[in-house]
Parts: C-alpha cells; structure tokens; sequence
C-alpha cells in the first residue's frame, strides 16, 4: 500500500492543506517584505504618521499604483495597519523595530531578500539533484550585495563591543600587531574594518570570487589600508603553514564543500598558541586556542 492508495483520515488531510496553503501565503508576504526593505517604503512608513497611499508613494518617490498594491499585501499580512475611514495606513513602531535599517541587526526584511536571490538559481539546482555537483555562488544573483548587507548588520557592527572581547586580551594584541587571516570575507568589510582600526597588525582575507571583492577592495584603496590583502583564494587549497596568529571565519564554515578540511587548513595556517574565532549560524560563536598544533 502507498501513500496515494491508504486510507486517509480527513481532518488530518485538511490540517495539512491548510499548513500548506498558510506556507504559499507566508512565502508571498516575505516576498513583499523584501520589496518593502529594498524600495525604502518601510523606512518611509516609520518617519511618517497615518498617510494615504499616494502620500506614502510621494515620500518614497514611488509610483502610487505599486505601493497601493504593495500597501494592501501588508495589510492583509498584518504588518501595516489600516483605517478605511480615513484610507491612510501606518507601520506601528512595535514592526518598525524589526523590519527598518535603523533596526540594524534586528532587521528581518533584509533578511527576506535571500527568498528571492536563493529562488532565482532553482533550475541550477535541479539540475544538480540529477546530474551532481554543486551551484558556484557566484552564480546567485545579487547574493554578494545581500551577504555584504547581512554581515555589516550582524558581523561589522559587533566587533568591538561582541566579538573581539570574546578573546581575553585580544583587542591588546590586535593593538600591539599580530598576523590575522579571515576565510571567506565575502566583500571584506570586516578586514576593512579591522585593518582600519589594528594600523598596526597585518590582514589577509580570502573569498572564492573576484566580484565578491570588489567592494573591499574599492574600500581598501580609498582609506589606504596597506596592511590589508583581499584575494580571491580556494579556502580548501588554503596553502599556509605556522603564517597567523588569529583566524577569523564569520558565517563561512557551514556553507563549505568539505568543512572538516577548511577546518584543519585553518588549523595548519596557525601559529602555536593562535587563536580561531568563529562565528556561524550553527554555533553562535566559537573560540578555540592551538595549543597543541606542532
């Protein structure tokens, strides 16, 4: 007997419909989400008091139509609220803490642009569940420009105040000069950052594409970072030996072909008594001391 031939129990049939209607619909909404974080309209919204759609399209320098529509998705997602009497609609500020750029890291409409950039690369993927082999990220729209937005909310920002400290004394040798490497920077904003603020140690940060480092490196040269190197490098072929005293990996290892592997080049390119820190979505972070690398 298969699953089309047993015997169904129909309030369990219909449960399940409508968990799967309740997927469609909230697949939508994050959709909409993410045209509201990338049009601006939710930043508008919050700087604004109840407005009509053709006020709000004014202020966003939007066309009307789109944001009327737009407007009424966000209704029916209960993100905005709306007044029929008066046809004006408003962002409570309990949904703006989590969905405008003022919200830094707590910004979860940023977050929804992935749905779109990880839709658009279906065909690669389906292709790959019969023929193997993997999707180059490089390969996903806009997935740079997203990542680098992500990391600086999440990753940048927190670096004195949340990573750093999590090493005792860290931010002393940082200060004092040490040789740092970071794997899979992506754009590099936050060796750019830390070269910046440690003149005095020395970075080398890898991504796999060249167009991944594009902003880095535009970074790079318009604050003259000498003691930065961005490349484009196969983390897995990492090729380094006793050459850092800190590694640095933020929201990298789980996205790796062979982790374990990128995990003992890591270890190789440290010194005796470095130190790897790692931050992932696995692990909220991660410090381990190489004490006992020959």
């Amino acid at each position: 007997m298969t699953a089309l031939t047993a015997p169904i129990d129909q309030h369990k049939a219909e449960k399940f419909a409508q968990s799967m209607l309740g997927t469609v619909n909230q697949a939508a909404l994050a959709l909409m989400l993410s045209v509201g974080h990338r049009t601006g309209l939710f930043d508008t919204l919050a700087t604004l008091p109840a407005s009509t759609s053709a006020q709000i399209a004014e202020a966003a320098n939007l066309n009307e139509r789109y944001v009327r529509e737009w407007l009424g998705a966000m209704v029916v997602g209960r993100v905005v609220q709306y007044d029929p009497d008066t046809q004006t609609y408003a962002l409570p500020p309990e949904h703006a803490a989590f969905l405008t750029r003022a919200a830094g890291g707590d910004n979860i409409a940023n977050t929804m642009q992935w749905i779109a950039v990880l839709g658009q690369v279906e065909d690669r993927v389906i292709d790959k569940f019969r023929h193997g082999g993997g999707v180059h990220y490089c390969e996903f729209h806009r997935f740079h420009e997203v990542m680098a937005s992500e990391s600086n909310n999440t990753v940048v920002t927190a670096l004195e105040s949340a990573i750093l400290p999590l090493v005792d004394g860290l931010i002393d040798q940082l200060e004092a000069g040490i040789d740092v490497l970071e794997i899979g920077c992506g754009a590099g904003r936050a060796s750019c950052w830390l070269a910046e603020r440690f003149p005095n140690s020395r970075f080398t940060a890898y991504d796999l594409c060249d167009d991944a480092l594009a902003v880095g490196l535009e970074i790079k040269r318009d604050k003259g970072l000498s003691n930065l190197t961005l490349k484009a490098h196969d983390i897995t072929e990492l090729g380094h030996q006793d050459a850092f005293d800190l590694a640095l990996a933020f929201d990298v290892i789980h996205d790796q072909k062979d982790p374990a592997r990128v995990l003992d080049n890591v270890r190789s390119a440290l010194r005796l008594g470095g130190t790897f820190l790692m931050q992932d979505i696995s692990a909220s972070s991660y410090v381990e001391k190489n004490l006992d690398h020959p």
